[in-house]
């Protein structure tokens, strides 16, 4: 498992989060969990496998939102793992 720390420029209000996370969740079906701050201006991804700010700009640039930077890291959630 990846955790993905994306930052984001663009997020005004709850409905920005909402959907950023739609568009994630509808490019990468395989991302287990995606969750945005419009006040950190961040969204992080938990997911089978890393994204680059290549792919993440490639689906959200055209939404109107601007991937500033996006660092992938291994994850180890124990809750996740029993469920796999």
């Amino acid at each position: 498992m990846y955790k993905t720390k994306v930052k984001i420029e663009g997020m005004m209000c709850p409905m920005c989060e909402s959907h950023v996370n739609d568009t994630i969740r509808k490019s990468f079906p395989e991302a287990k969990k995606v969750k945005s701050s419009h006040t950190k201006n961040e969204t992080i991804i938990i997911s089978e496998k890393e994204y680059t700010k290549e792919q993440l700009s490639e689906i959200l640039d055209p939404t109107g939102y601007k991937v500033i930077s996006a660092e992938s890291a291994p994850y180890d959630n124990k809750l996740i793992s029993l469920f796999r």
